[in-house]
């Protein structure tokens, strides 16, 4: 366990927590502790579904300001690197990863909610991405997850003003998945990730794969990688289950086992 990220097991759900109080403010400890974690992950087939959470109190409020202020332009390089190297570690899980926001996400922390897949938030929450009024622009991915999540327009309004929006907000715009109260995040979050993980979760994988490899090509490349990805799957034990299942009882009462 880190000294700020650790990771708990619930069944075959991993929840992945930031504890940095006050408000989780993410520095340079939390970017090699998210990917220490993350590669731990990664590598446990007995994970199938994935919870990133901050807390009751906020998800993560930014980067640690004071750990930038005075650095120069290769310095802040290095630095954005390794936070942009945290993030990815996040996004690129082979597991679904949903983001149970409360409070703050904020910056730095708004766009490690961008690497989740799903994002379940307060109806009170604070999601956005600041740093214009820093005088700066997003680092981590914010500039390119967030048009490809919510259209280019969308996304240079709140970057150009450094917008803020509620979790209610961020579900009318899709930038989340649910807006709930904030005493219920974490348990919609951990349901959810239960969910996903009692279902197919190679196909799951392929999905998720397909899907984000597809949005960094063209659309006729994103169609061969579909269609690799359909292919692969009809070696799987899943596979077999499903249809079988379908053929004899209908749909949706096959018993997946994630291989």
């Amino acid at each position: 366990m880190g000294e700020f990220v650790r990771l708990e097991i619930d069944g075959a759900v991993g929840v992945i927590r930031l504890d940095r109080p006050p408000v989780n403010a993410i520095n340079t400890v939390i970017h090699r502790e998210l990917q220490e974690i993350a590669t731990q992950v990664a590598q446990d087939p007995a994970i199938r579904a994935v919870v990133l959470y901050g807390g009751d109190r906020s998800f993560a409020a930014g980067a640690d300001i004071k750990e930038m202020v005075d650095l120069n332009p290769g310095e802040i390089a290095l630095l954005g690197r390794h936070l942009n190297d945290a993030v990815s570690a996040i996004a690129r899980l082979p597991q679904p990863v949903i983001a149970a926001v409360n409070g703050y996400a904020l910056g730095g922390g708004c766009e490690l909610a961008l690497a989740a897949d799903l994002r379940i938030v307060a109806e009170n929450a604070q999601l956005g991405l600041p740093e214009i009024t820093l005088g700066v622009i997003p680092g981590a991915g914010g500039t390119q997850r967030l048009p490809r999540l919510i259209g280019a327009s969308r996304a240079k309004e709140l970057i150009f003003f450094g917008r803020t929006l509620t979790g209610v907000e961020a579900v009318a715009i899709g930038l989340a998945s649910r807006a709930v109260p904030p005493e219920r995040v974490f348990a919609e979050a951990l349901q959810m990730a239960r969910t996903l993980a009692a279902g197919p979760t190679v196909a799951i994988g392929a999905a998720k794969r397909a899907i984000d490899e597809g949005m960094d090509s063209t659309l006729a490349a994103g169609l061969e990688i579909e269609g690799h990805r359909f292919a692969e799957l009809f070696s799987t034990q899943d596979q077999k289950t499903g249809m079988a299942s379908f053929l004899q009882r209908g749909p949706g009462k096959a018993a997946f086992v994630g291989r």
